[in-house]
């Protein structure tokens, strides 16, 4: 059985909300199980035991529980006590069949006049990738079909590496269709239903939603302001050896924060002694604009060296200088989304097993654009030099809107990436979401991102808008927040927009822009 104050933890604010306490009880323990948190056959604490943990009456935990065994979650027998239903009953396929992610459905379900502060990405392409496509020659021999990447491509991203002090041969490298592929095949290549996978707590969503589609358990670990718990990440590897660990370690999503070399050595470390593959998401990693040491400009992206915006803009260093890591990386965050270009490094016989995998699904990613990647990282300098300039003066702008149209809310410091981490004073993430969309701007709750339960109180907003749409979303963020937030709205309007939504996503594709569960 779990350790109870271990389970407490896990079960975080579970009596946040409106309602009777055994049904935010059942509630949290529904999202437990649902998640994989409590895997099949937990043995669960009995009733008077959680109920003093819990400081509630011993009547609420057995209302709870027996809402889960009517449900068929849990199994409660005289003498046996209470565990999790057995995996035949909780685990007959992936969890998730299709997304209920507020973070894509933003995208696939989008509504004119809304503000998107949910999704981090470039706002068009630059105009050396515009120009790389205008002058692209396709080769005349060749079939198209290269599952591991084109080879012109796997050899720049490899150098890219080796500048930064790790060589690298080509056969290390796989191209895939952006990041979100790269973690997609790595976890259909290492993870089986059931499995532990280390996460960050909180961490990027997309992430989160391919490992429940595996049906793996996850085992958050806490973020704090130098990035995950590495003292805490070692002990969950050492007591459950779990399948992978992700890490996103520079920059982190969504918190910003940058895990300090040490740190990172020591993570490397613990992993390769315990055979635990450790998966580190690069996608922001080169987005350095801001004054941290150690933070800055990667060299291996051909950035000219006179070039500091900055004075502490310096290369970094990436987890793989460090042992074996499965890189993952993406140009669609320092170019285009548009441009779906990724990739993975990593040993060259798991390269080659993801390739014999990447086939099955596409036989390769795109062909002109991965010709137009070469062509825009043989001249990188001023893209990145651009995106830079741009990243920081973006930041600057929502930072001051925040502080002089809604001071009281508090946004994490960052160094780099896209986004800020933001602590409301008070209040839920997800039902301020709902009625921030009601005034026509998407932002992404803190709590899709936790499988910790926790970042209630925390929402992601991007600063990759022109300023005067950064400056219009925070006017209506300020007029949502006044509707939402005690005292500044009517009671009614007050007690509505309190109410923990169901678990679900936003659908803005209807003209009212009225939240929709499904």
């Amino acid at each position: 059985m779990e350790p109870i104050d271990a389970l407490v933890t896990r079960l975080g604010r579970w009596s946040a909300g409106r309602g009777p306490l055994y049904l935010l009880l059942a509630a949290r323990f529904r999202q437990l199980i649902d998640e994989g948190l409590l895997p099949p056959d937990t043995p669960l604490p009995a009733d008077r035991r959680l109920a003093a943990a819990l400081s509630v009456g011993r009547s609420t935990v057995v209302a709870a529980y027996e809402a889960l065994r009517q449900e068929g979650r849990v199994v409660r027998r005289q003498g046996s006590g209470t565990r999790v239903a057995s995996a035949a009953a909780l685990l007959p396929g992936p969890r998730v069949r299709e997304t209920s992610n507020p973070l894509f459905l933003n995208l696939l379900e989008p509504s004119d006049g809304v503000i998107l502060l949910s999704c981090a990405a470039p706002l068009g392409p630059p105009p050396e990738l515009t120009e790389a496509y205008r002058s692209l020659v396709l080769p005349e021999a060749d079939l198209g079909y290269h599952p591991a990447g084109l080879e012109a491509l796997r050899a720049a991203l490899a150098e890219k590496y080796a500048v930064r002090g790790v060589p690298t041969d080509p056969a290390q490298i796989l191209v895939t269709t952006g990041a979100q592929q790269a973690l997609s095949l790595l976890t259909r290549l290492l993870v089986a239903p059931g499995d532990g996978v280390l996460v960050e707590a909180p961490t990027y969503s997309g992430a989160l939603d391919l490992f429940r589609e595996a049906a793996a358990v996850p085992l958050p670990v806490r973020v704090g302001p130098d990035g995950v718990d590495v003292a805490e990440a070692i002990r969950m590897m050492e007591r459950h050896r779990p399948a992978l660990a992700y890490v996103v370690s520079r920059f982190q999503n969504p918190t910003g924060a940058v895990l300090p070399p040490l740190s990172g050595r020591r993570l490397v470390e613990a992993a390769n002694g315990l055979g635990v593959p450790l998966i580190d998401d690069e996608a922001r990693a080169d987005l350095g604009f801001g004054a941290d040491p150690g933070v800055g400009v990667d060299p291996g992206m051909g950035v000219d060296p006179g070039f500091e915006e900055d004075a502490a803009q310096k290369p970094w260093v990436t987890l793989c200088a460090y042992g074996d890591v499965l890189s993952v990386g993406s140009l669609s965050k320092p170019v285009w989304g548009g441009l779906r270009i990724g990739w993975v490094r990593g040993p060259a016989a798991t390269i080659a097993r993801l390739a014999r995998l990447k086939a099955i699904h596409d036989l390769g990613s795109d062909l002109p654009g991965q010709l137009a990647a070469v062509r825009v990282l043989a001249g990188f300098a001023p893209v990145l030099r651009d995106r830079l300039r741009n990243l920081r003066e973006g930041h600057d702008h929502l930072v001051a809107e925040l502080a002089r149209l809604l001071p009281s809310w508090t946004p994490a410091p960052t160094s780099g990436g896209q986004t800020l981490w933001v602590r409301l004073p008070y209040g839920d993430g997800v039902a301020f979401a709902q009625v921030a969309l009601r005034h026509g701007v998407a932002v992404l709750p803190g709590s899709t991102m936790d499988a910790l339960g926790g970042s209630v109180r925390y929402l992601r907003l991007h600063f990759l808008l022109p300023p005067e749409v950064l400056t219009e979303a925070v006017r209506r963020l300020a007029a949502a927040w006044r509707e939402y937030a005690p005292g500044a709205a009517p009671r009614a309007v007050r007690a509505r927009a309190a109410v923990p939504a169901p678990r679900g996503h936003f659908a803005v594709g209807t003209p009212a822009l009225r939240p929709v569960v499904v």
